[in-house]
């Protein structure tokens, strides 16, 4: 995997567990996005168990163990 060019931030962890329909991003300088789930269709169909078991990849891409796709941090950004 290679780091985006044009970006310096990156991904220190998800939370799934703090709101309800909604992924917790925390970023590398200290700030926490809130995403709604229904942004990422095959995240949400995934039970809570299959979505806590997440990877991030080079600090600006996170993927999960059942799911064969990888996000990066610009679809975070993309709301």
């Amino acid at each position: 995997m290679c780091r985006l060019q044009n970006v310096s931030l990156g991904i220190k962890s998800l939370d799934f567990t703090s709101r309800r329909g909604k992924m917790g991003v925390k970023l590398t300088d200290g700030r926490e996005m809130i995403v709604p789930l229904s942004m990422f269709p095959d995240i949400k169909k995934l039970p809570l168990k299959e979505r806590n078991d997440w990877m991030i990849l080079d600090d600006q891409f996170f993927t999960f163990s059942h799911l064969s796709k990888v996000y990066s941090i610009e679809d975070i950004f993309k709301m």
